[in-house]
């Protein structure tokens, strides 16, 4: 094999493991939100990370920590409730990423689960020292509007998709 068929393989293998880290790194949230994990939640985020969820802004990880040790949440996972997140559609471009996907909040109440929240979730990601972070998370209700719709399409429509088929 050839010096440059082979960095071409571990360049392509290199996407391929960034891609799956970034995709396991969201695929995580749902689970460690709905258990409480205040510390391993926050730490998927950059030190200075940001979190924006409709009518919550978060600006670094010690409020991505409080968000889940708050009341609010608290009772929220006490009554039952699933974060769904995923699959991530995920483009890679050195040693930052973006990643849409759709999330559903599931509740539990009397014994039935509903979906009480559907949602489009838009992520800018950074490699770091201990592995890929999020550096700001958008999400915003699917409720037909054009904001999240849009939040769901940016990859595709600013051109950034071809980074990913080089």
């Amino acid at each position: 094999m050839s010096e440059e068929r082979l960095a071409a393989l571990e360049a392509r293998l290199l996407r391929v493991e960034d891609e799956l880290a970034i995709t396991r790194l969201i695929a995580s949230y749902g689970p460690l939100v709905d258990a409480g994990a205040a510390a391993e939640v926050a730490e998927m985020w950059t030190e200075d990370g940001e979190y924006d969820v409709e009518g919550w802004h978060m600006r670094d990880r010690g409020q991505v920590r409080a968000m889940v040790e708050s009341t609010a949440h608290q009772s929220l996972i006490a009554a039952g409730s699933a974060h769904f997140l995923g699959p991530a559609a995920v483009i890679v471009d050195g040693d930052t990423a973006t990643a849409v996907c759709e999330s559903l909040l599931v509740r539990h109440r009397d014994g039935e689960f509903f979906v009480w929240r559907a949602g489009a979730n838009h992520f800018e990601l950074a490699r770091t020292p201990a592995g890929w972070r999020i550096v700001r998370r958008v999400t915003r209700v699917l409720d037909g509007s054009d904001t999240a719709r849009r939040l769901l399409a940016e990859p595709w429509t600013s051109g950034n998709i071809t980074s990913e088929r080089k």
